[in-house]
């Protein structure tokens, strides 16, 4: 066991997006800065993996750019890095029957319905006064697209994500074109490698796989104690900037990756944290040695699923499929939001695996031996279970007016707060959300440092 004392200017906790964005501009404006990361590797919940036999990345994580957010495009574009656009036909599947999809009209009726003026309810209480179970197969298939819908995209439980927070997110998505999307080249790998770069440029320094336990401050002192594998380690500043996810806030103290704040956060962070929870989603990459989805024609026979872009169902397990179109690469990536993440979390590989090959079987009409032939690998991440992250990202419940920007407030000038959760703009759960709530973090720090 052994104990030693640091000290830097600033300590930031977390080497996610959000770590990542403060540290650049804190180490660009000339303060010693040091990351303490849990983990062996940077980006947090942004994981991409290279199958090598394809040279195309794997995202075990984020994966699109949404719209044209500056956070990410700048620097892509400084770097010199393409992305492409996302193309293709949307599929869907009712009753066992593959058809074109044309819910979107619909859906979009229902969502303008949402008023951020009205009193906050959740979206289930919404779409039971605005559009109530019916008879009529047309209203009722709408009503369920438009739950699927935002179950999927924001990994929440209706009965628990608040309409405020929903439209603020889709006005937000509006100013930045968010209802486009696009993969750089070498997916979110790409934009980590900008950050590694910037990050040598300005000297911050960083502490791979050592977990901060406690964090015991007075204005202007922080001191916090962390573990690696050689024991425990204290590191001392006159500032910190925590970073980590959402639900690594809000777990208990003892659990895994908890941190123990002395004193304790005040009344208005916990609040906060209260009206904030953590969407959850299972996500697996499958890749087959050919893209058989090619040869399949819907009833009709006049068209083939070869432009397939995403598979919108009601499975129980992975209710979404995307391939990579426009790119013409053997990959397909089930997204399992919400009850379906609840029934696949903590299983083991071959579990997630199976239920994925069976979902896909079920909604394209093949047998499953038929997909376990033609399977050559499977990647998948359960961020749930991962102690380090507790979830996929975050969301607001009902109520949660206002507790974005509670949550990410400062405490005396020495606790500053960032990560998507923190975001006010109405981007919570997405990469740019992240590295904004990281920029302004560093301005209050930097505010405070002049």
């Amino acid at each position: 066991m052994r104990n030693k004392t640091n000290e830097t200017d600033v300590i930031v906790i977390g080497a996610g997006m959000a770590g990542l964005a403060a540290a650049v501009k804190l180490g660009q404006s000339g303060l010693s800065v040091l990351i303490l990361e849990a983990r062996d590797r940077i980006g947090g919940r942004v994981l991409t993996r290279t199958d090598k036999s394809l040279g195309a990345p794997i995202e075990l994580g984020a994966e699109f750019i949404h719209g044209f957010p500056p956070e990410i495009w700048e620097p892509l574009q400084r770097s010199n890095v393409k992305a492409t656009e996302l193309q293709g036909e949307n599929w869907c599947v009712d009753d066992g029957h593959l058809h074109p999809c044309r819910f979107f009209a619909q859906v979009d009726r229902i969502l303008e319905k949402m008023d951020d003026e009205a009193p906050d309810e959740s979206f289930l209480q919404f779409l039971d006064r605005t559009s109530p179970r019916t008879a009529d197969l047309r209203q009722a298939n709408a009503r369920t697209r438009a739950l699927g819908y935002i179950v999927g995209f924001n990994a929440a439980d209706p009965n628990l994500v608040g309409v405020h927070w929903l439209v603020k997110g889709m006005q937000a998505e509006e100013t930045i074109q968010g209802q486009r999307a696009f993969r750089a080249g070498n997916g979110y790998e790409s934009l980590l490698a900008i950050f590694r770069e910037q990050l040598s440029e300005t000297g911050v320094s960083f502490r791979m796989e050592t977990v901060a336990k406690s964090v015991d401050w007075s204005p202007g002192e922080v001191t916090i104690t962390a573990h690696d594998r050689d024991g425990s380690s204290t590191f001392k500043s006159s500032r910190a900037v925590i970073t980590v996810p959402l639900a690594i806030l809000k777990a208990p103290p003892g659990e895994l990756g908890a941190i123990q704040f002395t004193p304790r956060l005040q009344r208005e962070k916990v609040v906060a944290l209260d009206k904030l929870e953590m969407g959850k989603v299972i996500r697996l990459v499958v890749k087959f040695k050919q893209r058989f989805w090619e040869r399949i024609s819907p009833a009709n026979g006049e068209q083939t699923l070869a432009n397939m872009s995403f598979l919108f169902s009601q499975d129980e397990w992975f209710p979404t499929w995307w391939t990579a179109m426009p790119e013409k690469t053997p990959v397909i990536t089930g997204w399992a939001p919400f009850d379906c993440a609840e029934r696949l979390t903590s299983k083991s590989a071959a579990f997630v695996v199976n239920q994925g090959l069976d979902a896909l079987g079920r909604l394209l009409s093949i047998g499953v031996g038929d997909l376990q032939d033609s399977l050559e690998d499977a990647y998948f991440h359960d961020w749930q279970s991962d102690p380090l992250s507790r979830g996929a990202y975050s969301y607001g419940k009902v109520g949660a007016d206002g507790a974005q920007e509670a949550l990410g407030r400062p405490v005396e000038n020495t606790l500053f707060f960032a990560g998507e959760a923190t975001d006010t703009s109405g981007h919570n759960g997405t990469v740019h959300g992240a590295i904004a709530s990281g920029y302004r973090v560093a301005e209050e720090v930097l505010r405070e440092a002049r």
